[in-house]
Formats: structure tokens, C-alpha cells, sequence
């Protein structure tokens, strides 16, 4: 019998269109022999649309733009045996999906539902990593409410622990949206005003001239990481356009860094992961200095998942292809969904020998 897996792709975040084209090379990956699959969208107002049931490969690019009706979202526990949340972003991979699918008791993959909203808010990620001495640039978090009432002192702030350049982060987006760097005060303002709208929190971190290394993490109690991939950049400052738009980006995988530097990066990624209590997947993004000195810049728990992407390539480097990883996602969801099975079986059974025992 076939396992049926439910593709949830779309979404109200920004970055609803990169879920679109993870989701289209995600669906045509699969061994339609062992699989099939029901499409569900999310659309911007937050409604679920049920789409196209596949038994074979779709071959038109325009497959997920087709749904066919509106659903309940808990519907979703009859239509498939495992949940993909090909989803990025607020609403998505912030742990707001993960949380709901818990609640119904379905399998999903990828990371649960605290590593999920931990490590998709910059500013708590940072503040937990450093309980754990791993580098990181300084930076200064700003809430939106004092930037409206205290410009002048948020200004200060900034200016007295970093120097421009500087760049200014929505504290809970992905893709780069919202990102801006500033070299000076003005543009300092314009990027916070820009972050503003995406978020109430904002992050400003100190700006270095670096290398940009990610490094792949998979596994749920067994972790296991890939060797270092680099985005080679054809401008100064890798944004939503230069990544998705204008394609000025390119890959090289494995990296050209020394090997003691690639093995750091893969056992920081590790630790790291386990720290924020990672599990299913997640992608590792560093810095590194010209000096060969490694800062942690943020941890991705659902990667860009195209068969062009950074994620799936670095797995291909390591001799695990698209398909194969993608079933072996499916596995660890699995996995840990038996595993809560268990421990919940085992706590209700204690409970009611305790309340047994009272009576």
C-alpha cells in the first residue's frame, strides 16, 4: 500500500512564493511507486484550499496553482499518513504549523515546535547561544515601541556598542526579507523603519566583510552534518532580490576552506542544533573572517528546498540525492512521532495507576 503524504505549501509570510517552489520540486521528487500525494495551499488570508491528488509525477510546471476546495484544517488527519510543511517563514516555520499538527496528533517533518519558534527568532537564538560561548557578532535588539517613543536614545544605543556598517534584521523573518544594511545614521533609520513593518522586534548586528558558509544538519537523536557549501556573491550585500530575483549568487560546494575550519563549522552546527533542540532538519549558516574566524549567523529549520538549493546540494555532496534525502525526512518524522506516542502511552498509564491508587 502506498504512503500517502500531505505536501502544505503557501502560506501568509513574505516569503510565500519560495514555499511555492520548494513545494513543485519537492512533489516531483518522490517514488510514485511507494508515494502518493495531497497538495494543500495556504493562501495570504490564512484559508486552506485542498489541491490536486497525485498518483505520478506531475509534469506541468502550473500544478499547484490548481485547489479544489476549501477545507477545515483539521480535515488534514484524513487526507495522509505524514505532513511535508514545505513552509518558510512567520506562520510557517515559527512553530505556529508545528504546534497545530502536534495538537491533532499528526506527523510532520522537520524540527518541532520549540526549535522551530526559537531559532526563527533571531534575537532569542542569540541570547540562548551565548549560554553556550558560541561567537557571534555583537549586536542590539530594538522593540518597535521604543523606537517610536525614543528614537534619539535608540539612536545612542546603536552608535555606543556598534560601528556602521551595521545591518538591521526583522527578528522573525527568513530569506532576507527586510534586511538592509546602514552605513551611516540616515540609512540606520530608513532600515529600521524598513524591519518595522515585517516585525515589532528588530535585531542590529555589527557588519564585517566575511564569507558566507552554511553547513546541512540532519537527524533527530542521531545528528549528522554535511561538509561546508559558501555562497559566492556578485554583490555587496546578499538580499531577497540578489537571492530569488536577480539570481546573482552563485554555490560552491564543498567549500574552499581549510579542513579544520570546515570540521569547527560542522561541530558548531551540531551543537547548535542539539542546543535549540533540533530535529528532522535544518540548515547552519556562519560568517567567516579572512583571519579564518567563524561567527554564528542564524539556523534555517526549513531551508530553501528547491533541487537548486543550497540545502539539498550540500546532501548530494555527501552522496545523499534529492529523492533519497526527502524520504529519509519522511523516516525521521515518523520516527519521532512513534517516540511521542510512547512517552505519552507511558505518562498516561502512570497517571492513572497514581489516580488508581488514590481512590
Amino acid at each position: 500500500m502506498k504512503k500517502r503524504i500531505v505536501i502544505l505549501y503557501g502560506g501568509r509570510s513574505a516569503e510565500r512564493e519560495i514555499s511555492i517552489l520548494s513545494a513543485l520540486s519537492v512533489i516531483k521528487a518522490f517514488d510514485y511507486r511507494y508515494y502518493e500525494i495531497q497538495t494543500i495551499s495556504i493562501s495570504l488570508e490564512g484559508t486552506w484550499l485542498k489541491g490536486p491528488f497525485l498518483t505520478e509525477k506531475p509534469t506541468s510546471e502550473n500544478i499547484l496553482e490548481k485547489t479544489t476546495e476549501l477545507i477545515s484544517p483539521c480535515f488534514i488527519k484524513n487526507l495522509g499518513d505524514v505532513v511535508f510543511p514545505v513552509l518558510h517563514g512567520p506562520m510557517g516555520e515559527d512553530g505556529t504549523i508545528q504546534g497545530f499538527l502536534e495538537t491533532i496528533n499528526m506527523p510532520y517533518v522537520g524540527t518541532g515546535v520549540l526549535a522551530s519558534a526559537v531559532a526563527m527568532d533571531k534575537i532569542t537564538t542569540k541570547y540562548l547561544l551565548q549560554t553556550k560561548g558560541i561567537l557571534q557578532l555583537p549586536f542590539v535588539p530594538v522593540l518597535n515601541n521604543d523606537w517610536s517613543k525614543q528614537t534619539s536614545s535608540v539612536f545612542e544605543k546603536i552608535e555606543g556598542h556598534l560601528v556602521y556598517p551595521v545591518f538591521v534584521k526583522p527578528a522573525n523573518t527568513g530569506s532576507s526579507i527586510g534586511i538592509s544594511r546602514a552605513e551611516n545614521r540616515i540609512e540606520l533609520q530608513t532600515s529600521l523603519e524598513l524591519a518595522f513593518q515585517y516585525d515589532s522586534r528588530a535585531l542590529v548586528e555589527q557588519g564585517i566583510k566575511a564569507r558566507e558558509i552554511e553547513i546541512g544538519v540532519i537527524g533527530n537523536d542521531d545528528v549528522q552534518t554535511t561538509n561546508a557549501g559558501e555562497i559566492i556573491k556578485n554583490v555587496d550585500f546578499y538580499d531577497y532580490h540578489a537571492k530569488y530575483i536577480d539570481n546573482q549568487i552563485s554555490m560552491d560546494i564543498p567549500a574552499n576552506i581549510p579542513e579544520e575550519i570546515n570540521q569547527q563549522a560542522r561541530e558548531y552546527a551540531k551543537k547548535i542544533y542539539i542546543t535549540l533542540a533540533g530535529s528532522g532538519l535544518a540548515r547552519c549558516d556562519f560568517f567567516l573572517t579572512k583571519e579564518n574566524k567563524l561567527f554564528f549567523n542564524e539556523l534555517n529549520t526549513m531551508p530553501g528546498f528547491t533541487e537548486f538549493s543550497m540545502y539539498p546540494l550540500l546532501w548530494e555532496n555527501m552522496g545523499l540525492n534529492y529523492s533519497n534525502l526527502i524520504e529519509e525526512l519522511i523516516h525521521l518524522a515518523e520516527k519521532r512521532f512513534a517516540e511521542k506516542q510512547h512517552y505519552f502511552a507511558v505518562k498516561t498509564f502512570e497517571n492513572c495507576e497514581s489516580s488508581l491508587g488514590s481512590q
